[in-house]
């Protein structure tokens, strides 16, 4: 019980930091992002990846997936299991989120962002309607 509570939680603070993302996006859409806002958009998407990899973790854990190690593992798994339709899309992200300490590289930033605003972003909101239906579906245990 203490897993499913877990996964509902730290799924609430993903919606917070999603829509923060969601409003740097919106702005990339509009126009061309400055260098600074650019920064916020990186900085976005690594809070909101690192929530998205462990709500689906804690979801993976609290059906009772046991000896998931990182990232990778819980990709791979939630692929599986059919929780994220790309599975190579969020194996960029942690690519794409382990280069980000590189963003002073204006080439590696670019193209991180466009990554972003592009291909991880529409994942994002995905995994946010999965995410939303489990939580909204009958407890079969109830």
């Amino acid at each position: 019980m203490t897993e499913d509570i877990r996964w509902k939680q730290r799924f609430h603070n993903y919606t917070n930091a999603l829509q923060t993302l969601t409003e740097a996006v919106e702005l990339g859409q509009q126009r061309p992002l400055t260098k600074l806002e650019k920064q916020g958009l990186i900085q976005g998407f690594e809070f909101t990846h690192e929530l998205g990899w462990n709500v689906l973790k804690d979801y993976l854990e609290s059906k009772g997936f046991t000896g998931i190690i990182g990232s990778r593992d819980t990709t791979r798994l939630a692929f599986k299991n059919a929780l994220v339709a790309d599975g190579d899309v969020w194996m960029d992200m942690i690519k794409d989120r382990n280069q980000t300490s590189h963003t002073y590289n204006l080439d590696v930033a670019e193209r991180i962002a466009q990554d972003i605003l592009q291909r991880f972003y529409p994942a994002f909101v995905a995994l946010s309607a999965t995410m939303v239906a489990l939580r909204n579906a009958p407890d079969p245990q109830a």
